[in-house]
Formats: C-alpha cells, sequence, structure tokens
C-alpha cells in the first residue's frame, strides 16, 4: 500500500490503497516515517498518491477502534519530512482530507490538480490536530485562514488553496508528475551540501 521508487537520488513515495480513498493505517504511517527517516541521503523526495484522491487521512476503522487519529505516528513522520536536506514535493493527485494533511505541509512545495479539495475536519472528530500541523499551516496562510480550515470547517478548491498559499501551483493530472520531477531538477543536480544550506537559510518547513 505504500510503494517506494528510489531512482538517481530521488525518492518516491506512492500511497496506493484506492479501494479505500487512500486512508492511511497505522501501519502505513509507520512504513511512510521509517521511508522518510531514512532518506536522509536522498537527492529529492515526492510524496503522492494513486487514483483520484490523495489520501482521506485516518483510516476510520482504527480511529473507532484504536485511536489512530491521535496517533504520535502522524507527527513522526511530518517531522522527519520536515527535517529532511533535500528539496520535498506533495503531488497532490487529489483531494486531501484530515490527518494526512500534515504530510503535505511538511513537505517544501506542494502542488495539486485542479480537482483537487482540501479540508481538515478535526472538530467533527473531536479531536485536536497534530502539533505541528496548525503552526505549518499558519506559516503559510496565515492565522485567519487557518481558523477557517480548522474551526470553521470550511472545505477549499485547488484554486482557493493556491490563492490562499496552501498550494505552490496547480497543474494537470497528467503532467503532475513531470512538473514535481521538473521542480526537483536543479537540487537533484546540485552539491547536496549547497542545498542543504539554502533549505536552512529558507527555514524549516
Amino acid at each position: 500500500m505504500i510503494e517506494l521508487d528510489k531512482t538517481d537520488g530521488l525518492w518516491v513515495v506512492t500511497i496506493n490503497r484506492q479501494d479505500k480513498a487512500n486512508s492511511v493505517t497505522e501501519a502505513m504511517l509507520q512504513e511512510m516515517s521509517e521511508i522518510a527517516e531514512a532518506a536522509i541521503d536522498a537527492r529529492g523526495f515526492i510524496l503522492t498518491g494513486q487514483g483520484k484522491v490523495f489520501s482521506a487521512g485516518a483510516d476510520l476503522e482504527e480511529v473507532r477502534n484504536s485511536g489512530l487519529a491521535v496517533s504520535a505516528q502522524w507527527e513522526r513522520l511530518s517531522t522527519a519530512i520536515a527535517a529532511l536536506p533535500c528539496l520535498t514535493v506533495a503531488a497532490l493527485n487529489g483531494t486531501l482530507a484530515g490527518g494526512s494533511m500534515g504530510m503535505a505541509l511538511a513537505c517544501d512545495l506542494r502542488i495539486s490538480v485542479p480537482e483537487a479539495n482540501f479540508f481538515y475536519p478535526v472538530l467533527k472528530r473531536g479531536v485536536l490536530p497534530q502539533p505541528s500541523d496548525p503552526m505549518r499551516m499558519a506559516a503559510l496562510i496565515g492565522p485567519a485562514r487557518t481558523k477557517l480550515i480548522l474551526m470553521g470547517g470550511q472545505k477549499i478548491s485547488a484554486e482557493t488553496a493556491y490563492t490562499f498559499g496552501l498550494i505552490d501551483k496547480i497543474v494537470p493530472g497528467d503532467e503532475l508528475m513531470t512538473t514535481a520531477r521538473d521542480l526537483l531538477a536543479d537540487s537533484i543536480a546540485a552539491d547536496p551540501a549547497l542545498v542543504a544550506g539554502i533549505s536552512g537559510m529558507c527555514g524549516q518547513t
């Protein structure tokens, strides 16, 4: 359900659980965390999904039975992605919902297909968001718009997300991965120490 391709220094992590709208289980989160923690030598990192949804968030059965909505694995994953010294891109192939927002927020760049929607219904779930998610979101779109999503429960379109600054590009689905790879091309070709140095100067996501 988690696919990993490592070619010429580029690590591509793909969520592939299309029959469940790419919702993630505890085991999937742990696997992605381990991949991100091991990617310290990657020259570039892409996170994406298969199908029409990037991720619907937490697997609802595990939310009910094992408290997945408040698992520490969410924060572990986003922390590992944010710590990577290479350029990281979330290539959002479709709607992004719930806790899975955190893994995209932890990436340096977010690109999306036009059809995607974005929402994070923590109040409806009766839980707090993961600690880093509101801070990362507010750094991108400001506190008021963050509250609009987290407290107002608003679902926003890709166009609105781009206007807000939540995503950086909107591209057709058939161009999504090509665009992601193009964005990483200069970094992959450059001295990793230089890339890490620039990343540090820009500040951590």
